[in-house]
């Protein structure tokens, strides 16, 4: 007979860390379309509540990905309250205090979400998981977002990533909005993830039910979507564009769109930047010759 032990926490017990993106500047910007926020968040409940029913031992933790902020808004483990009703409370009050510290800003466009500062959170609640005990569910990471990549934010997502990547956490992307997002491309190809941009939104609970609702030792014996193609263009450190070409610091390896004479993350200081004789090259070919 199997020890109890053993059965605590099979192969199939999930860990569901949910990042939800709740910029408003972006939903504003979606009102003229069908997919509404709340319309999105129905079919968020669905989904989380179909993670739950696949097996009594699943968890799932629910980040808001705000303008200004993150927080936890719920926990199936800890949540004596209905499931519905306490998460839509708690989101509620999420988005009433993000608004009103958004009002202090003037922002342009739809702006972006922080999502290096969800990411860091859901890691240091996987690594409270790992660190209570060798018995835990596998945990994973579902990033549902919507915003356009912040390029200011691509040194701590990019510290996200490499964490979860070394922590063998898969970061599963679901993206919501009218462009691809660069950095959640790169997350879920590093990290082992799957990366989708749905269709059709009004379809989204499908899509999460049938790639996202898997867990970790099903995934091997199907064939979820894999990526075409990966954004793997970095932004510079010292404008936050994203660039093509630069300048990489040998030390600490910033990157820069143009040359500098001082790296201004390390204090190394730089040669000029050489440039090539085409006559120098000339001579050198005629003398191998």
């Amino acid at each position: 007979m199997t020890p109890v032990s053993s059965k605590l926490y099979a192969d199939d017990v999930s860990l569901l860390m949910v990042l939800v993106d709740t910029n408003p500047y972006f939903w504003s910007s979606m009102k003229n379309t069908a997919f509404t926020f709340p319309k999105f968040i129905s079919h968020v409940l669905a989904f989380l509540n179909s993670i739950l029913l696949l097996n009594q031992m699943n968890q799932v933790v629910v980040i808001a990905t705000g303008y200004n902020s993150c927080d936890y808004v719920f926990d199936s483990s800890t949540s004596s309250m209905q499931r519905a009703e306490c998460l839509l409370e708690k989101l509620e009050d999420f988005v009433d205090k993000d608004e009103s510290l958004s009002q202090e800003d003037s922002v342009d466009g739809v702006g972006f979400s922080l999502l290096s500062g969800s990411l860091s959170m859901a890691l240091c609640y996987i690594q409270r998981v790992f660190r209570s005990g060798p018995l835990h569910p596998q945990p994973r990471i579902l990033c549902l977002h919507g915003s356009p990549d912040g390029p200011g934010q691509y040194v701590a997502v990019m510290n996200s990533i490499f964490s979860a990547q070394r922590s063998m956490v898969p970061i599963d992307s679901c993206v919501i909005g009218s462009q691809h997002s660069a950095f959640l491309q790169q997350a879920s190809y590093i990290t082992g993830g799957v990366y989708l941009k749905p269709q059709v939104s009004d379809g989204l609970f499908q899509y999460l039910s049938t790639v996202f609702a898997t867990d970790l030792h099903s995934r091997s014996f199907l064939q979820l979507p894999r990526p075409v193609g990966v954004d793997f263009r970095a932004s510079c450190f010292c404008h936050k564009n994203t660039i093509d070409m630069g300048f990489i610091c040998s030390v600490c390896l910033s990157i820069f769109c143009k040359h500098h004479k001082k790296c201004s993350t390390c204090g190394s200081n730089f040669g000029e930047a050489r440039k090539q004789d085409p006559s120098a090259s000339d001579q050198r070919t005629s003398d191998g010759s």
